[in-house]
């Protein structure tokens, strides 16, 4: 297992940040190589990504949520990954987003580029990429405020 840990601070109240981090479906726009991510229900979504120039499909489950606080994930299926993703008040107006991510590596191509930390760099830039979003959208387009208990979705 690879395992990656970044962070990045946002110049956004803590529930602005959250609330933009759970619009799911908007992911394609800030992370690069996910093509699709879909809601199931309340605590499933299937994503659809090229990674390494592959095409993979899986489901994953939200093991965990807090509003203004955390979500965590478990694949289910295909791309073996899990994590959470912790947002963190700084102050009134800035929050921290923090992403630990383990997955599995699929072949050579895979392997090779996290060892050399390429999965990183990309997590890196996907913070980034939030970062600009959310500090220059003007406020979150939305936000899922549920509750999931660890535990209540296995």
């Amino acid at each position: 297992m690879a395992r990656i840990t970044e962070s990045v601070d946002v110049d956004a109240p803590v529930t602005t940040v959250y609330n933009q981090w759970t619009q799911f479906e908007e992911f394609p726009s800030f992370m690069e190589g996910i093509d699709q991510v879909r809601h199931l229900d309340d605590v499933t979504l299937h994503w659809t990504a090229t990674i390494a120039g592959k095409t993979h499909e899986w489901d994953a489950k939200i093991t965990e949520q807090h509003p203004d606080e955390r979500v965590a994930w478990t694949s289910e299926d295909g791309k073996t990954n899990a994590g959470v993703v912790t947002v963190h008040r700084l102050n009134d107006d800035q929050a921290r987003v923090t992403v630990q991510m383990d997955w599995e590596p699929d072949g050579v191509v895979e392997s090779v580029g996290g060892a050399l930390g390429f999965d990183s760099r990309r997590v890196r830039g996907d913070l980034e990429r939030f970062k600009e979003l959310v500090e220059s959208g003007g406020g979150e387009s939305g936000g899922w405020r549920g509750d999931v208990p660890a535990g209540s979705t296995t």
